[in-house]
């Protein structure tokens, strides 16, 4: 069973509908600052908020869907490489990613971490720690519920959804001008067009530079 079919079916027996059920909200990338804000607003002390900072930083950070996330196992980390194999994917796909120094650094600081809290290779990178839940998954609403709450603290106006992290790594690549077909790799598409709509929608470029360009001037 897929990730993505592991969280509907999550939703399905607990009788939660997923927070976007029906609705088709816009796409809101945040920048480079409003992510480091938005980490910022996560303690840098409790065992909750480096769980949580690593997450932000490995759905920013890899472009994973929170599904991919939250079904990794250390096993499928190697942060002195940079990878992170993600299993199960979209279409029950594998594929293995890259993950740069910066959101390693925040996945490291979780590694150790989470051994000094009861959690070891047989359980989810990312896993509950309480007494009597220890190792047990992370609900996915959880995580959205808690983005969302880190977003206000942080002073962030846009929606802030684990989806829209993986929206802010495509929109930060796109403005380094890494090639189409790179992006493709890393968001794990199906096609090259796919991720070129999927930039396009998100940074616009060149419709922007051709209205920047126009002028009300009579022409003689």
């Amino acid at each position: 069973m897929s990730t993505a079919s592991r969280e509907k079916r999550y939703y399905t027996c607990m009788n939660l509908p997923p927070t976007n059920k029906g609705r088709k909200l816009p796409a809101e990338p945040l920048t480079r600052g409003e992510v480091r804000d938005l980490i910022a607003a996560a303690s840098n002390r409790s065992t909750s908020g480096i769980r949580t900072r690593a997450m932000i930083a490995i759905m920013v950070g890899a472009g994973l869907r929170l599904a991919e996330c939250l079904a990794l196992e250390p096993r499928d980390i190697d942060t002195s490489k940079g990878t992170i194999r993600v299993r199960n994917g979209k279409g029950s796909k594998s594929a293995t990613v890259g993950i740069d120094p910066w959101a390693a650094g925040h996945l490291d600081r979780w590694m150790d971490r989470r051994s000094q809290v009861g959690l070891n290779g047989r359980h989810p990178t990312f896993a509950t720690y309480e007494a009597g839940k220890v190792g047990q998954p992370l609900d996915p609403r959880y995580v959205r519920q808690s983005l969302a709450r880190l977003g206000k603290r942080a002073g962030i106006d846009k929606r802030v959804h684990p989806h829209g992290l993986r929206h802010s790594l495509a929109f930060d690549l796109a403005q380094q001008g890494v090639p189409m077909h790179a992006i493709q790799a890393q968001l794990r598409h199906a096609s090259l067009a796919h991720t070129d709509r999927y930039v396009r929608h998100l940074m616009p470029t060149e419709v922007i530079d051709l209205m920047r360009q126009r002028t009300w001037e009579d022409e003689d």
